[in-house]
């Protein structure tokens, strides 16, 4: 065990001081799909192949008997992650693979390169699972877009899916408690498995940031909406094939513009669109965290800036208060001073979200 312990704290130092900044040469075209393996429509080999380097099967019992328009809704909203979350990964793993500048790794490089191009694979068999779920119910497959991702080097990369990991663990909470209210029950356990290979993800995301492996003892929760909304920023706009087919709402951008965010009482400054804001009186909005599986804190803005293309502003973030560790989730809300869930905020939201990390 001690052997264990001492060859993760040399991987975690080598791969935190790999060498910054690299261009993405794997889609330049913003392109990502099919992949060399068939992907997302494999050929039955191609899929045994995937299983193989996923290190299991996809679930061979039957399906329930029918399926509710919200868990319709559901199964599109995590095929649409899953062929995202491919995307990314695949880019990752291509990186990291050739070793492009920022992606070299040193001492752990093919630990990491392993473990990464498993991940892809499990996240081939997530969608390939709900994908062939909507074609059983008789639903249209959802399709690829084309992406673009903000990251030039390792270390961004994994804070990014760790982030994008905090805000999948929350939505599938969502997801789970809508198939149990909606007579979908029979698909609550396997979303279930999912939700703990992404938090094995997530600990490994974690791992290699050097933070502690678990962030919180009970994770933030989230909505579908938001996660639809943070999907499309990863997407070129226009090109999502059957996107409108899926019944949520899309909040206008919310930019977190604090950085290195530490855990300590604070005002977090936030901006949105000059033209955007323009449409509302500001006055009346409200900055809402998420936190956990807490009551949303609802807060003033304060110190307004109204810049040539973007409105800037702050809020309190009351961490001693609450202890807002790991993800919280911000939403600029109006309507209401109070809400008693993540999804009332959501109901209430017009910009949104903004995704806070705070270790």
């Amino acid at each position: 065990m001690r052997s264990s312990i001492v060859y993760s704290a040399a991987l975690v130092a080598s791969i935190v001081s790999a060498a910054p900044t690299g261009k993405r040469d794997f889609s330049p075209d913003n392109v990502y799909f099919p992949l060399a393996n068939g992907f997302p429509n494999p050929s039955q080999d191609q899929t045994l192949q995937i299983q193989i380097e996923g290190h299991g099967t996809l679930p061979n019992g039957p399906p329930p008997p029918t399926l509710s328009p919200e868990g319709v809704t559901n199964l599109q909203l995590i095929a649409l992650n899953e062929l995202f979350e491919v995307a990314y990964f695949t880019e990752l793993v291509y990186n990291v693979t050739n070793k492009v500048k920022g992606y070299d790794l040193g001492y752990g490089h093919e630990y990491v390169l392993d473990s990464l191009k498993s991940i892809v694979a499990q996240e081939q068999l997530h969608l390939l699972n709900a994908n062939g779920a909507l074609k059983h119910f008789n639903q249209v497959p959802i399709q690829p877009c084309k992406y673009s991702f903000p990251v030039t080097d390792f270390q961004s990369a994994i804070a990014l899916a760790g982030t994008f990991t905090d805000l999948v663990l929350g939505t599938l909470q969502d997801v789970n408690q809508i198939f149990a209210q909606s007579g979908d029950a029979g698909l609550v356990r396997a979303v279930s498995s999912v939700i703990g290979n992404e938090a094995e993800q997530e600990g490994f995301y974690r791992l290699v940031q050097k933070k502690r492996p678990s962030a919180q003892p009970f994770l933030t929760t989230a909505t579908r909406d938001f996660a639809f909304t943070a999907i499309q920023s990863f997407t070129l706009p226009g090109s999502c094939p059957n996107i409108a087919t899926i019944k949520l709402k899309t909040f206008k951008p919310l930019n977190v513009e604090s950085t290195n965010i530490k855990p300590v009482t604070q005002n977090i400054k936030f901006s949105i669109s000059k033209a955007d804001a323009g449409l509302y009186q500001l006055d009346a909005f409200r900055v809402v965290f998420i936190n956990a599986q807490n009551v949303p804190v609802v807060k003033r803005l304060a110190n307004v800036q109204m810049g040539a293309d973007k409105t800037t502003f702050e809020a309190a973030f009351p961490y001693d208060e609450f202890l807002m560790d790991g993800l919280t989730i911000a939403a600029v809300t109006q309507g209401k001073d109070s809400f008693a869930s993540a999804n009332e905020v959501a109901d209430a939201a017009v910009f949104g979200p903004g995704l806070i990390e705070v270790d």
